[in-house]
């Protein structure tokens, strides 16, 4: 009686589930249980979605088999039909429909999930949960171009029938933007650039978002999810699997339709019969007419035979005419025969035509198909002719900056090697100033070394002259005496000033 939107399902659903579980779900107490709680209620939740409009709500067989393929398909892993319907066939109840405590006393007895661990059960249950309950038809990382710095940033992408978010990380904590899709939107898919691939773009009637994605196959199925949403808005329907339940619902009542029209035609066939078996007696009455009828007709025979043999011999007569047509027409069987003749060898040939116009279509093909070959070939290579000039040019690149900085580097060695040869020809300039000035200073030592050498022999000579003068001869001396007596003591004073003078 309430409407959508005005209350919270999810917190309904869980309060519906702790009233009713905790009285009908009986798990296994040791922990061996396939699925966990949490995943119980999911297929609880989903369980509702999928069950028939009337109370006591029950999943018939083939809504069953689609949850459990939906939940195998998710592993990656194949269902055995054959085993569930040995298992419905089982149940009391299993041919009208399964109860959701009875659905997940199967999921948890492990006999069509044998062997897969809970943790993958789990990541399945959830994605299906996601996609039929939450309406999310497809979600991934993607690369998006921003609108105001125009640069890429890879988000985690949510599909849903009316709106296409976008978050930072796929735990979905924090939402970056959403695209609000409806029926004048459009998806188109663009050319590789800014080196991006497999790119994208949505159109709304207020902007227009450029998404890449990691290979041609996620963008198609990204397009694909895409104008399915936009179909829904067009076809103002909200959910994906509301829709195609309501079809499978529509074929199962078809096949009902269909089943109810088998019986009905089988009993109009059962009442057929007994009309057969009525019939076969009303031939035996009839056949008891006949052998009546018999005994008139011996005697009527007999009659009958005069007049055959009266007829027998008009019908000479008639035979003999008829010999007579039967060589004439004997005569126009040959000239057919001749004329067959000609068509089956004109038959031969179209079949021999025909067998070399199929060899002819046959090389044809192969040809086109060894173009076809030599064309992807062709493509790859382009391709691969593509990727190494770009590598070169951005070897080039790189070459070039090598280029600039080593100049940049030559041109500082440059200026410093101008600053050490301006210091070293000052260096050098300061060499030649003081071996100049050493050579001055060694012409001044030895002009002073002469005049030293002239002053200490003028000294002597005038210390030769001042003994000479000091100590006069007298008559009778002997040179000898007043060279070595007189002023003794004034010849140490002079080898002293000598010495210093040295």
């Amino acid at each position: 009686q309430v409407e959508e939107g005005a209350f919270v399902k999810e917190n309904f659903d869980e309060l519906c589930w702790t009233l009713t579980a905790k009285k009908n779900y009986k798990p296994d107490r040791n922990g061996n249980s396939v699925v966990s709680h949490q995943d119980a209620f999911k297929l609880w939740c989903l369980f509702n979605f999928l069950s028939e409009d009337k109370y006591p709500l029950v999943m018939v067989p083939d809504e069953v088999e689609y949850l459990l393929k939906k939940i195998c398909t998710a592993m990656n892993v194949e269902l055995n039909s054959c085993e569930l319907d040995d298992y419905l066939s089982q149940e009391p109840q299993g041919q009208g429909g399964l109860t959701v405590w009875q659905f997940l006393d199967m999921v948890n007895s492990g006999r069509f999930l044998r062997g897969i661990e809970q943790e993958a059960v789990s990541m399945a249950v959830e994605e299906v949960y996601q996609e039929v309950i939450e309406d999310v038809l497809k979600q991934g990382y993607l690369w998006k171009k921003g609108q105001l710095r125009r640069n890429w940033s890879e988000r985690w992408f949510t599909l849903k029938p009316s709106v296409l978010s976008y978050y930072m990380s796929e735990e979905r904590k924090e939402k970056k933007g959403s695209i609000t899709l409806d029926k004048h939107c459009c998806v188109e898919v663009l050319p590789d650039r800014d080196g991006k691939r497999c790119m994208f773009c949505v159109k709304t009637s207020s902007r227009t978002y450029e998404m890449s994605a990691s290979d041609t196959r996620q963008r198609q199925e990204w397009t694909l999810a895409i104008q399915t949403a936009i179909r829904l808005q067009a076809e103002g329907k909200k959910s994906l699997h509301k829709d195609l339940k309501q079809k499978r619902r529509e074929q199962r009542e078809q096949r009902e339709q269909r089943k109810a029209a088998k019986e009905e035609e089988t009993q109009r066939l059962k009442q057929l019969q007994e009309e057969k078996e009525r019939k076969l007696q009303e031939l035996e009455l009839l056949k008891e007419a006949q052998r009546q009828a018999e005994i008139l007709l011996q005697e009527e025979e007999q009659r009958r035979r005069q007049q055959h043999e009266e007829m027998q011999r008009t019908l000479e007569i008639q035979l003999r005419e008829a010999e007579q047509a039967r060589a004439s027409m004997q005569a126009e069987m040959v000239l057919k025969e001749a004329e067959a003749e000609r068509q089956r060898k004109r038959i031969l040939e179209l079949e021999d035509m025909q067998e070399r116009l199929q060899e002819a279509l046959q090389q044809e093909v192969k040809a086109r198909q060894d173009e076809e070959s030599v064309r992807y070939a062709q493509a790859r290579l382009l391709a691969e002719e593509e990727e190494k000039l770009k590598q070169l040019m951005k070897l080039k690149e790189e070459q070039e900056e090598y280029i600039i900085k080593t100049q940049r580097e030559k041109q500082v060695l440059k200026q410093e090697m101008e600053n050490k040869n301006k210091c070293l020809e000052e260096a050098q300039k300061q060499l030649e100033e003081v071996r100049v000035n050493r050579q001055r200073v060694d012409q001044d030592v030895m002009a002073a070394q002469r005049k030293l050498r002239q002053a200490s022999t003028n000294v002597k000579h005038w210390n030769v002259q001042m003994n000479r003068l000091m100590h006069p001869i007298g008559p009778g001396d002997k040179r000898t005496n007043v060279s070595g007596g007189g002023f003794a003591g004034y010849q140490p004073l002079l080898s002293q000033r000598d010495s210093s003078l040295k």
